[in-house]
């Protein structure tokens, strides 16, 4: 999410490793350190105007079509500058080859940029495009379980996401439906209806994917996810964007629609609009143009008379549903043993034919014995009558979600304070879980239960980059959710009254706030988790709540101004405060003050998203954690007024990632020696550490990873006799470690991945307890000698991913 986007990053960092191992290979060259100083001049040059290009996809999360070419050139150099640094001194024909390989790269780069002029021409174009109201944000939401939670990478913001390879039981459906899309005389308006998990959506993939679907509307097939809270708006902004048009500020929604229709009208040719995930037939509406050729497809949860009858997605019949079955619970060869296939048909009769549904029981049960088997079936053992209500699904997943434990049970129903189809970041679900459960004690056992909910498919985990540490550190660790899941979360938790519940889960659209809540029809409400969701046109004008027993408060909003709500200041027993910003832009947030009212001294974490922070004007004394991410922060640490050890006193961990404002740490940072965790990564702007940094004698770990600026480590960092971890990996202007490193006698892990420029002191000899070293294979080989000295050291050799395709997308 953010967002502010990682994805931003990616011209930036590739050029930044370039850079890197061009200098580096200037230190080491022999025969054409001259073609590689001109190279490297040539890439200097255009770093302002790429910088800036960076700083922009900061906030924009699509693909990079004016860069691509030059991303693949720059990948090619570094491994071309990678390879003739490994040429010997004697092989005087491979010197030639890659002296004229680097010239002709060099000119490469030159004629694609001409230095300045098309370099200006794709800022410029990323001056238009940031204008834009929101970011690409498409998900593949496959609705038959395979495959479900993957993220897609898209050419555009309205591509058809690539349908999952297991679409068993849709060869008839997407027949039908393909004859009736080919028709140049029938419906306009063809709508595809199901309970949600039926498998819809990919069975609209699969449609698009199709060679004569393709040869009809060619590169005119537009795919938008609607969902509840739509916005006609954005949805037109993101075709003409599509379609490489200038997007212009609409007035009004009518405006957006009559451009539209003439962008439309200009084609000339057969159009497909797909409207994925539609709750209401008035959205269809307002896209039916009188145009020949043009076709809309939409998919949705409830039928739409208004558009004739549609075709209603079936449930699976027998054949498809057992071999989706068995694709799940025995992804290795599809067998199963007679008894076990015996049990299966059971399992099938109570799943009646619903993709999703079979696909998380198939795996819930694979690789279980049989007697799991045979209980799972005796607890769902309810006949015909569970697929009888329009909740039929949800009492299917009800049962996978009974199966839990109540400890895992508690923590999964907190992933409803999320939006859906956002990645959500482990690091806040462990502040969180840290808070309300004792059974969480950490980062690791906060993982285990992610794990665990994992292979009942309840979520999905993965690691948003490659060489991502296991230390602890989960800053890459993301969770996904389904929709249809986290409507089952909402289901659950809203099974009490509003002031019993545990947890209060509020999504308000515009300024639309629930009647109980606007006419304050409620007592005092219990809950100790409050999430409230806003969207783009939320004016922060808030009702008074009163909800004293609350202990975890969730914001999740999508504007560029945000108020903090003043009942916060009642909520005395407080202890994580988590804001984050969907936005296309990040937010300013005001009233951040309130936070240091004593009725709230409880108050232990917080964590700001895609946040513009104008001013720390607050003193929280009691507060041990604060993450700040994607944040613009740099004119709130500079005021000359603020002091870090001021505001926050007894801090135990300092979070920042990805701030690309921050050029130095806050005054007074230095003066909190209470301080035991250090995080600052991915801030390439920043150049120095505080001088005074020694004086954190508590500090246990200090990451400076991927600070791209970062010119040296002050000798004082010696001074950390409790540093356990230090990470200062693909921190590329480092040239050498402090000369009395070997003072750090706590230290056991030192992270140096990409670093092979940086020169290693003698001093390393002491670290006697050092016992692992991360880093790439060329650092590896220096410290080789160090193993005679340090007994237990163990070098674990990362391999350096140039293409750095983790980057690409940190929000969806």
């Amino acid at each position: 999410m953010a967002a502010a986007n990682v994805g931003g990053a990616f011209l930036g960092a590739v050029f930044g490793e370039v850079l890197k191992i061009v200098t580096d290979a200037i230190r080491k060259a022999y025969k054409f350190k001259s073609e590689l100083e001109e190279l490297k001049s040539t890439l200097e040059s255009i770093m302002p105007t790429l910088q800036e290009i960076e700083k922009l996809n900061g906030v924009l999360d699509i693909p990079e079509r004016e860069t691509d070419k030059l991303k693949k050139e720059l990948i090619k150099g570094a491994k071309l500058v990678r390879q003739s640094s490994k040429v010997k001194r004697f092989c005087f024909f491979n010197r030639v080859n890659y002296a004229d390989k680097i010239i002709k790269l060099k000119k490469s780069i030159e004629t694609f940029c001409n230095i300045n002029l098309q370099t200006q021409m794709a800022r410029d174009n990323k001056r238009i495009l940031v204008g834009m109201d929101s970011m690409v944000k498409i998900l593949s939401k496959n609705e038959n379980g395979v495959g479900v939670f993957n993220r897609v990478e898209i050419d555009g913001p309205c591509s058809v996401p690539d349908p999952p390879v297991n679409t068993l039981g849709l060869d008839v459906p997407m027949k039908e439906l393909r004859t009736e899309l080919l028709k140049d005389d029938g419906m306009q308006v063809i709508v595809v209806s199901a309970p949600g998990g039926a498998g819809k959506t990919t069975l609209i993939k699969k449609l698009c994917a199709d060679d004569q679907v393709k040869g009809k509307f060619q590169e005119n097939i537009f795919f938008v996810t609607v969902s509840k809270t739509p916005d006609a708006m954005v949805i037109v902004k993101r075709i003409f964007q599509h379609k490489k048009k200038e997007v212009l500020a609409f007035q009004t929604e009518e405006v957006a629609i009559n451009d539209l229709e003439r962008l439309l009208k200009s084609i000339g040719q057969a159009i497909l609009l797909v409207l994925d995930d539609v709750w209401s037939e008035s959205v269809v509406q307002k896209f039916k143009f009188e145009l020949p050729n043009y076709k809309i497809l939409v998919t949705s949860r409830s039928v739409f008379p208004q558009f004739g009858s549609g075709h209603q997605l079936k449930p699976l019949n027998d054949e498809a549903a057992m071999s989706l079955f068995l694709s799940s619970v025995t992804p290795q060869d599809g067998k199963l043993s007679f008894f076990y296939e015996d049990l299966a048909k059971k399992i099938l009769r109570v799943c009646k034919g619903s993709p999703l549904a079979l696909t998380v029981v198939g795996r819930l049960l694979c690789g279980k014995p049989a007697a799991v088997w045979q209980s799972t079936l005796k607890e769902w053992d309810r006949g015909e009558s569970i697929f009888i209500s329009g909740t039929e699904l949800l009492v299917c997943l009800q049962s996978t979600l009974d199966a839990l434990d109540e400890e895992v049970k508690e923590c999964y129903l907190d992933l409803g304070s999320f939006p859906e189809d956002q990645r959500i970041p482990i690091t806040a679900l462990i502040d969180m879980w840290m808070e309300l459960y004792e059974c969480v004690e950490d980062g690791l056992s906060a993982i285990t239960k992610l794990h665990k909910l994992s292979d009942r498919c309840l979520v999905n985990l993965f690691i948003a980059r490659k060489n991502a540490s296991d230390d602890g550190y989960y800053n890459d660790h993301f969770v996904m959710q389904h929709d249809l899941l986290r409507d089952l979360i909402i289901h659950q938790s809203m099974s009490e009254t509003i002031e019993r519940t545990k947890r209060l889960i509020i999504d308000i659209s515009g300024n639309k706030f629930p009647k109980w809540w606007s006419e304050k029809k409620t007592n005092p409400i219990h809950a100790r988790l409050l999430s409230i969701s806003t969207d783009e046109t939320f004016s922060s004008c808030w009702y008074e709540l009163n909800a004293p027993e609350v202990e975890v408060v969730v914001l999740n909003l999508r504007t560029t101004e945000y108020t903090l709500p003043n009942f916060v200041e009642n909520m005395g027993k407080m202890k994580v405060l988590i804001v984050t910003n969907h936005g296309f832009l990040p937010a300013k947030l005001s009233n951040f003050s309130i936070l240091g009212s004593h009725s709230i001294s409880n108050l232990k974490r917080i964590r700001l998203e895609h946040i513009s922070i104008p001013s720390f004007d607050v003193q929280m004394s009691n507060l041990q954690k604060i993450s700040l991410v994607m944040c613009n922060v740099g004119q709130a640490f500079k005021n000359s007024n603020f002091q870090i050890s001021d505001a926050f006193p007894n801090l135990l961990e300092f979070e920042i990632d990805y701030c690309n404002d921050l050029e130095e740490l806050p005054a007074g940072l230095c003066d909190i020696v209470s301080l035991k965790k250090l995080s600052i990564t991915n801030c390439h702007k920043l150049s120095t550490l505080p001088e005074g940094i020694g004086k954190l004698v508590k500090l246990e770990e200090l990451r400076l990873a991927s600070c791209t600026e970062l010119s040296e480590l002050p000798e004082m960092v010696s001074e950390l006799s409790n540093l356990k971890l230090l990470d200062i990996s693909e921190c590329l202007s480092i040239s050498e470690l402090p000369t009395q490193v070997g003072k750090l006698s706590s230290l056991e892990t030192l992270c140096m991945i990409g670093c092979s420029s940086c020169e290693l002191p003698e001093s390393l000899t002491e670290l006697q307890k050092l016992n692992l070293v991360k880093c790439d294979e060329e650092t590896a080989y220096q410290w080789e000698p160090y193993k005679t000295f340090i007994e237990k050291l163990k070098v674990e050799v990362l391999k350096e991913d140039i293409n750095l395709n983790w980057l690409r997308k940190r929000h969806l």
